[in-house]
């Protein structure tokens, strides 16, 4: 097996095309053959297909599995004795949740390529962080799934902490305050989950008529659009109505699921979401399952090199996109750019932000 150790140093955006097709196919056709091995689930599924795992081929044959099936099947690779935590999906009230099992050697590796990622967009310097939710989050077990494994994850990037909403989801601007006037004219880190930063932080704000100073601020917030969508609130209108009521100019939107924590799709200043060297999206047209070229929408497929106690390295989402291009986003990253145009019809909601806005 590849050993992360040599790679969690190569710069995330630094292969083109030819390069990190040939690098990613080896990786993944060993995680491919190991898989199969390990996961019984996983060898009768390729079994089926059918599909040989020792021969040689692009990572883009590898078959895949739609993300559904880890709420069907307890999909594991490696002994239940070995598991050190277990992740579970956002989902409605009724809804089946997806289980992901990790042993210590996967979600070590999970936090060190979040880092390398999201490092490339904010710097690798811990600095204060407001968290745009309530601590609430952390102490009902019920509600820890994704949107907690989320809070503690993008935390690792903050040195002094804060959370902006009190346990009813209200805007603490005693805290605020004190935690911005103690941290005046420093870089400060901000992250919050979609439509929480929306309906509890920046309609409560624009509504308060308070304001606050947030010029120095860089905020990260992802786990679908959903509700905002419904609202007539695009990913400009999002940008335009914070910088309006507290100054935010760095705003990034992120992409990402339970199923394959760690390998976050970043938005660039250009508002392109990018996949990293660690992981890649094909866009699969649903009549034939074929690859559609750039530019065409259909199903995404999300493949990523961190999945090793589990088969969730190829999988096929119930979301819907398109590629943009590939190695020549303005924003001078290498890699494959895309939009997410939303979830297909009749598929479950289940983003951290949708799934607290259908409750809410």
């Amino acid at each position: 097996m590849y050993d992360i150790q040599a790679i969690q140093n190569m710069s995330p955006f630094s292969l083109d095309k030819e390069e990190k097709g040939k690098f990613l196919s080896t990786i993944l056709r060993e995680l491919t053959q190991y898989h199969y091995v390990n996961c019984n689930e996983y060898r009768k599924l390729l079994d089926a297909w059918p599909f040989d795992p020792t021969t040689e081929y692009p990572f883009q044959d590898i078959p895949f599995l739609p993300v559904r099936l880890f709420k069907d099947f307890d999909l594991r690779s490696v002994e239940s004795s070995d598991v050190v935590k277990q992740m579970t999906s956002s989902g409605t009230t009724g809804q089946k949740v997806s289980k992901i099992f990790l042993d210590k050697e996967t979600a070590t590796n999970q936090t060190k390529i979040l880092v390398k990622i999201v490092n490339d967009f904010i710097g690798s310097k811990r600095i204060p962080m407001i968290i745009l939710d309530s601590k609430a989050i952390l102490k009902d077990r019920n509600l820890f799934s994704a949107r907690g494994a989320g809070i503690l994850g993008f935390s690792i990037f903050g040195s002094d902490k804060i959370y902006a909403l009190d346990e009813e989801m209200n805007i603490d601007f005693d805290v605020l305050e004190s935690f911005l006037a103690k941290h005046k004219g420093e870089s400060i880190f901000l992250f919050g989950f979609t439509f929480m930063v929306w309906q509890h932080f920046q309609k409560a704000l624009e509504k308060s008529c308070r304001k606050l100073d947030l010029s120095q601020g860089t905020l990260i917030h992802g786990g679908g659009w959903k509700k905002l969508v419904d609202e007539s609130v695009d990913n400009d209108t999002f940008k335009n109505k914070l910088e309006e009521s507290c100054g935010l100019k760095r705003i990034y939107n992120y992409y990402g699921m339970v199923e394959q924590t760690g390998t976050v799709y970043m938005e660039c200043e250009h508002g392109h979401l990018h996949t990293s060297i660690f992981s890649d999206i094909l866009i699969r047209n649903p009549l034939d399952w074929s690859i559609a070229p750039e530019g065409q929408e259909g199903l995404v497929e999300v493949v990523s090199i961190l999945p090793k106690s589990y088969p969730g390295h190829v999988l096929l989402t119930e979301d819907s996109g398109k590629i943009l291009g590939e190695d020549d986003c303005p924003c001078g990253r290498k890699g494959k750019y895309f939009s997410i145009s939303g979830r297909i019809k009749d598929a479950e909601i289940r983003g951290c932000s949708d799934t607290y806005a259908t409750k809410y």
